[in-house]
């Protein structure tokens, strides 16, 4: 289902957020603040304003933003509880297809990711492979700590331009 960006203008606040709370995963609050201001002219705008709205938020409401996504390939996905959307963008990067071994390194990684940041390896996976991904695990290992939560926030702006595009047809 596509929509116009003029239908989402229209929506009330409750259907305007709830369209958009998978936008940033599991963050509601994200579309909550930038509502009032509509009326946005394009995707590209809708985007601007919600990641504006996502940096200016406090440390910890990003903190809690960043630890509301899934670890790749990971528990969420065992249990088939991923959200719709991430569930596609984890399967279109192939990991629903790991062997045991890559399964077991991927999980490696995100353990020590987890331990070394206090939040998910986060990566928008459209357009990379497996292997891809777990190269850009093991380097961003390597980063500090400031580095790789800016990092991670320019991976949730990138998921979340994916999913406008999917979601708004202009």
């Amino acid at each position: 289902m596509t929509l116009r960006i003029e239908e989402i203008n229209q929506r009330s606040e409750a259907d305007f957020v709830s369209l958009l709370d998978s936008i940033f995963e599991h963050s509601p609050w994200v579309p909550a603040l930038v509502y009032d201001r509509r009326p946005f002219a394009d995707r590209e705008s809708l985007h601007r304003e919600m990641v504006n709205a996502m940096r200016q938020a406090p440390e910890l409401q990003r903190m809690a933003l960043l630890c509301s996504h899934p670890e790749l390939a990971g528990k969420e996905a065992a249990s088939g509880s991923l959200t719709d959307a991430s569930q596609r963008e984890q399967a279109g990067a192939g990991l629903d297809q790991c062997s045991s071994d890559e399964l077991k390194q991927i999980q490696a990684l995100n353990q020590a990711y987890r331990e070394r940041f206090e939040f998910p390896f986060i990566i928008a996976v459209s357009g990379l492979d497996k292997y891809q991904i777990i190269a850009a695990m093991q380097r961003r290992l390597g980063n500090s700590r400031d580095d790789e939560f800016e990092t991670a926030l320019g991976e949730v702006e990138k998921i979340a331009r994916i999913r406008i595009d999917a979601l708004i047809d202009d």
